[in-house]
Order: C-alpha cells, then structure tokens, then sequence
C-alpha cells in the first residue's frame, strides 16, 4: 500500500494449439510462448477489456519510467485467478481491487493474480497495477525493446515506444493479446518540460504540474489492439488539414520535430492521395473519430493506430530503395503508404493469433500496388506487384505454430501480396475484386479475426473455392509449377509441385497475343494449341507461379 501511495502521489505529481502449418519446421516452444500466445486459457478466457487507463511518468537521467493501467473488463464466467502481462525487467509494485492489494505470483512475462472471491458474470470490475522499471533498450526499433532513448540531431531528447513483435507489456501492463482489444483506452505521458508527448486518437487535455513536468493526455473512442499503441516525446511541432471523406470530414494531422515542419509539409503531402486511394479500394478510414496522424520518429515507422509513425527520412522509396525494381517505388513514401494501409488491415482487422500475421502484412503489402495503380494505372500497378516477388525467400511458412506467438516467415509481406495479386485474377472482374476488399473491412469492423475467416470471406466473394490457394502459397514453401508438353496443335499441361487437390486456374498464352484461361489440377490434361513454337507458350506473368517444358508427357 506504501509503495502504491507513493507511485500516486509521484504520478500525480509530475500530472488449445491446433496443428503446425504444413512444412513447418519443429520448433521447442517454451512455457512463455504458451503464456503469451494463448488467448483462450483459463486465466484469460474468462475476461473482456473493456478499458485501459494508462498514466506513465518518464524519467530521462536514467531512462525509466513509473506509471500504472487501471484495466475495466467485463467478466464472462465466474473465476478467481487473472493473468496480465509485463515484460522482465520491468516490476510490478501492487496489484488493487475493490481498494485492496490482492497477491499474485511471477511466471516469467506473466503475473498470476488471485483475486479476492468469484466474480458474476456479465459485472464490470477494475484491476489497477502499478509498475516501474527501465524497459530493454531498443536494439532494431520498432521490433524491440520498450521505448528508443535518444536525441534528435539538435541534441534534443527524443523517445519512441516500440513494441512490434514483441509485445505490448515490453512497456506497460495489459492482457498482451491481439484478440482481446479494449473498447477504448486513455494513456496520460507525463514529461519533462518542454518536450510534447503524443499517442493514439485525440489530445484531451495538457496540465503543466508546475515542477518541471506536462501531463498530455490522449484518448482513443474505438478499440485498439495493444501493440498498435504508442507514444512520441519530442520537441515537436504541429499542422493539420481536413479531408472529407467517405465517412465526413476526417481530421489529418501532422507532427513532425519542429526543425523538420518544411520538409514534412512538402513529403507529407502523400497522405491525402493516400486516403484518396485506401479508401476508394478499402472503404470509409476506420477512426474518423479519433483522427488521423503521422508521427516523425527516430526509427523506420510503425502502424500505430490513428497515429502511424514515420521515419523516412522525408524521401520516397524505403530508405532510399524500391522493394519492386520497377522504379514506381521511388514515386512515393512507402512508410506513408505501408504503414497506413495498416489502418485497415492491421488496426481495422486484427488477428487473434500472432501466426495469422499475414492478414497484416499480405494486405499492406499489396496495397502497396493498389497506390501504385491510383497514381499510375494499372499496368504499373501490376508491374509493381510482379516485382516485388523478388524478395521472397521460400525459406519456411508464412503461417506457423498457433497458440505459441510464433513468427512465420518474412514472406508474408512480398509473397503474401504475390498471392493477393495472384487471387485477383482468379476474380477476373476488379468490380468484384474491390468488393471483397469494402467487404472485408466491413463484416470485420473493429474486429479481431482468425485468419481462415479472412480466407473463406474472400472465396464466398470470388464465388469459387481458394482454399487450396491458401494453403499452397501461406503453409508450403513451394512454388506451384505448370508442367506442359506442346505436340503439335496441342498442349498438355499439370500442376506439380502443389498441395493435393491444387486446382488454380491459370491465364496462358495458345494463339495469338490473348491469353485464355485452363483449368490445371494434378492429371495431364489437353487443350488447342496454335503458336509456332513451344517457345511461344506463356503463363501470365501476375500468376505467382512457374512454369516448366517436360517436352514428351505421358
């Protein structure tokens, strides 16, 4: 009770694993995989966020920080024992209910709390947990550490949270699960003055404390997952500009350090055609309500909720590259593009288990192509979304092991969006295809999803089952191959390399310039052929997929 009447006294101060995915390697998972990926275990389960409230005092002499989140969630069943999560070395001082410290017990990264008799169902109860620490240094910002101590080139201090991948409660204390996302959430970052502190969805309030501190308080009306929220202490400045939009009128607004307000009002000017462009192929901006911002910050950038992060040096391309070659790349800012197409997949749509993170990253990344295509047609589009498959690696699968928090491969960025690409031209009708996008974004509102959701959503709107589709390209490593024989006036052709029963129709060439469409499955199958040469045969090149001339087939 001490140490809880002094953190308020500063504070105040100062203001069921299913299977791995196929082809994926063994992996020994330990007893805090489980604890961290689970979102359905008995101390989990049982209880709803419905709330944070987040207070949190740094200290930059010797980079710490003290706060407390008080947690209102709504219990679905009766239980007595909660965990919450808070990432070594970081302590928890106390844990109160009811206006009593209830006792809990350190498993690693989780707390086990007792609480102090069953709860009823459907009732609404506070947990506060008070903690402080000095969170792990920032090693590759935004994929580690807690919070990024540094200065800006002027000497400045700037500090950044980052928490992508590794969680949330590497810096505050919370149900460190994506499929459990509060219905709103306040986060009060008290700070030396006269550095401004900003997070996610609108300024509230700003009380000096009058010894050298200012508390900003920030709230966001809508949920949020808990990696996607954020602060950003710095000297930074402000502008603003409305855009209407599909929803009304959206509120744009900019923070960049106050030395950088001329580049970022020329470099973050991409971020109206960008809205332009996402909402036309996605539908309405998810947070009208809580506004839009980029953020400058000292690492690459980051797709905090209502509040991206950006660190792109205010050029074009991604530090300097195309991930593409095709040079449409360097037309525009990849973090203003990638991190905002987050806003509605990511933030709008979020998974419930980490290994479905490819719903985030596939979509990011071939929205990536759909700005391309907004700002430079359609074929440049295209061209775009082919190059990008030369980063991919085939090393393991996209999806891995559920239920452990475990990463699949990095493919998920380019070769999830080969296959996004891929799957539009099975639609064969871009009608239809930016339906299903719309129609993603809203049947899954505000919501965190499985990914088999998002798979068998987009084959009811294609009207044609994908399921193979998703399997071959997000649990294999293998590259489909069109096996195909030409003997005079025809072609014999076959899918190898593929899942059982992989049956993806395929645009090629067999007469002329046109490209007409065969239905490939694992048997030879024989169709017309009039070009002069084998060598003439063509497979659409926005097919992920390879080809291969076995001469004679059987």
């Amino acid at each position: 009770m001490k140490t809880r009447l002094a953190l308020l006294t500063c504070l105040v101060a100062a203001a069921l694993q299913p299977a791995m995915a196929q082809g994926a390697r063994p992996a020994a998972f330990t007893r805090a995989d489980s604890l961290r990926g689970t979102y359905n275990s008995p101390q989990r389960a049982w209880w709803d966020v419905t709330f944070y409230d987040l207070h949190v005092a740094i200290t930059l002499k010797d980079s710490s920080i003290i706060g407390y989140n008080t947690i209102t969630y709504r219990v679905v069943k009766p239980a007595t024992e909660l965990q919450v999560d808070l990432q070594v070395p970081l302590v928890a001082d106390s844990m109160m209910q009811d206006g009593k410290a209830l006792k809990y017990r350190r498993d690693g990264n989780a707390f086990f709390v007792t609480l102090a008799s069953p709860q009823k169902a459907a009732a609404s109860k506070q947990l506060a947990v008070y903690y402080h620490g000095k969170p792990q240094p920032a090693k590759r910002p935004p994929w580690d550490g807690g919070y990024s101590w540094g200065t800006d080139s002027l000497g400045s201090p700037w500090i950044v949270s980052t928490d992508e991948g590794i969680g949330a409660s590497i810096w505050w204390p919370n149900k460190d699960t994506e499929a459990d996302e509060p219905d709103s959430m306040r986060i009060a970052t008290t700070v030396p003055d006269p550095l401004v502190s900003i997070g996610n969805g609108r300024l509230r309030s700003i009380k000096n404390n009058g010894n050298g501190t200012t508390t900003y308080e920030w709230f966001s009306v809508n949920p949020i997952n808990n990696y996607a929220i954020n602060v950003a202490i710095g000297k930074y400045e402000h502008f603003t500009e409305l855009y209407q939009g599909e929803r009304g009128t959206l509120t744009m607004d900019y923070w960049p350090l106050a030395y950088h307000m001329d580049a970022a009002k020329k470099q973050w000017a991409q971020a109206r055609p960008m809205m332009q462009c996402f909402e036309n192929w996605f539908g309405p901006y998810p947070w009208y309500e809580d506004g839009y911002k980029l953020i400058d910050v000292s690492n690459n950038g980051m797709e905090h909720q209502s509040a991206v992060a950006y660190g792109n040096g205010f050029a074009n391309g991604y530090r300097g590259r195309d991930a593409s070659g095709t040079g449409y790349g360097m037309k525009w800012d990849f973090i203003i593009v990638h991190e905002s197409a987050h806003e509605w997949f990511a933030n709008n749509i979020t998974f419930k288990d980490h290994a479905d993170m490819w719903v985030h990253e596939s979509f990011a990344n071939y929205a990536e192509a759909l700005y391309t295509e907004c700002q430079f047609g359609k074929q440049a589009g295209a061209e775009y979304a082919v190059g990008v498959r030369r980063g991919i690696r085939n090393d393991r699968p996209i999806i891995p092991a559920y239920g452990v928090n475990a990463n699949g491969s990095g493919d998920m960025y380019p070769k999830g969006g080969a296959m996004l690409h891929t799957i539009r031209q099975i639609v064969n009708d871009d009608a239809k295809w930016r339906d299903i996008l719309r129609g993603l974004n809203k049947t899954f509102w505000h919501q965190t999803v499985m990914g088999s959701q998002v798979q068998d959503f987009i084959s009811k709107g294609a009207g044609t089952d994908l399921s193979k589709v998703f399997e071959q390209y997000l649990t294999t490593t293998k590259i489909p191959v069109l096996e195909y024989a030409v003997d005079g006036a025809t072609v014999k052709f076959r899918w190898a390399n593929a899942v059982p029963g992989f049956n993806m129709p395929l645009k090629v060439r067999l007469a002329g310039d046109a490209y007409d469409w065969v239905h490939p499955t694992d048997q030879w199958q024989t169709t017309k052929f009039a070009l002069s040469s084998a060598a003439d045969f063509k497979v659409d090149v926005n097919f992920y997929v390879e080809s291969k001339n076995v001469g004679a087939a059987k």
